[in-house]
C-alpha cells in the first residue's frame, strides 16, 4: 500500500513537468488549422494593407504590389522546424517561375519574432537560402506593427522565449487586385499545388 501511495505521489509531482516539456524543447510548434483535414482552402477576402521594413531596412508598402500575384508566408529565422523548409521550397519555386514571371510575381516572408529578426538578420537568412530580392521581401518592424499584420491575416503568435516562437503556419496567395485567394495551412500541402494555383492566377491579366 505504501509503495502504491508513493507511486501515485510521484506521478502527480512529475505530471506538470511532463506536460510542458515538449513545448519547451521545440523551437517551433506550428499551430494546427481548425480543420486539419484540409491543408489547402480557397478564400475570397481583401488582404489587409500594411507598411513594414524590408531586409535592407527600407520602408515596404504592400499597396505597391497591386497588379502582381503575391505569395506571403510567416516565418522566424531561428526556427529549426518547418520555416526553413518553406523558405527552401519557395526559393526553388521562385527560381523556376522567375524565368517567365519575375515582373508579375512577388514573394513576402513576414517575421513572427521581431526581437531576433532585425532587417540585417533577415537579409543574412534570405541570402543563405538564395532568395532573389528582385521579387522577394523579408519583412520586420516593431511588435505593434507586426501584430497588426499577424492579426489581419489570422496568424496567432506565441512567444515561448528568445528565439522560440509558436505560430500559425500560413502561406497565402493574393491576386493582382489584392484579394486573398488561397490559404495553405501547416506543412501537409505540396509545392506543386501552390505552383499550379500561381500559374492560374498569373494567366489572368489585371
Amino acid at each position: 500500500m505504501i509503495s502504491e501511495f508513493l507511486t501515485k505521489c510521484l506521478a502527480l509531482i512529475w505530471l506538470p513537468f511532463l506536460a510542458v516539456l515538449p513545448s519547451a524543447l521545440s523551437a517551433h510548434v506550428p499551430e494546427p488549422a481548425k480543420n486539419t483535414s484540409k491543408a489547402i482552402s480557397a478564400v475570397n477576402v481583401k488582404a489587409p494593407d500594411f507598411v513594414l521594413v524590408n531586409q535592407d531596412n527600407h520602408r515596404f508598402d504592400s499597396t505597391q504590389l497591386r497588379g502582381k500575384v503575391v505569395v506571403m508566408n510567416f516565418i522566424f529565422t531561428t526556427c529549426t522546424d518547418v520555416c526553413p523548409l518553406f523558405t527552401v521550397n519557395l526559393a526553388e519555386l521562385q527560381r523556376k517561375l522567375n524565368a517567365r514571371y519575375a515582373d508579375e510575381l512577388f514573394f513576402i516572408s513576414v517575421t513572427t519574432d521581431p526581437e531576433v529578426d532585425s532587417a540585417k538578420h533577415l537579409k543574412g537568412y534570405a541570402e543563405r537560402h538564395k532568395a532573389d530580392f528582385k521579387n522577394w521581401a523579408f519583412l520586420t518592424g516593431s511588435e505593434p506593427q507586426l501584430k497588426g499584420v499577424w492579426n489581419g491575416f489570422g496568424v496567432r503568435v506565441i512567444k515561448k522565449g528568445r528565439g522560440l516562437v509558436q505560430h500559425t503556419s500560413l502561406t497565402t496567395v493574393i491576386d493582382r487586385q489584392g484579394i486573398r485567394r488561397m490559404n495553405y495551412l501547416g506543412e501537409k500541402w505540396h509545392v506543386k499545388d501552390l505552383e499550379k494555383d500561381l500559374l492560374t492566377l498569373l494567366g489572368k491579366k489585371a
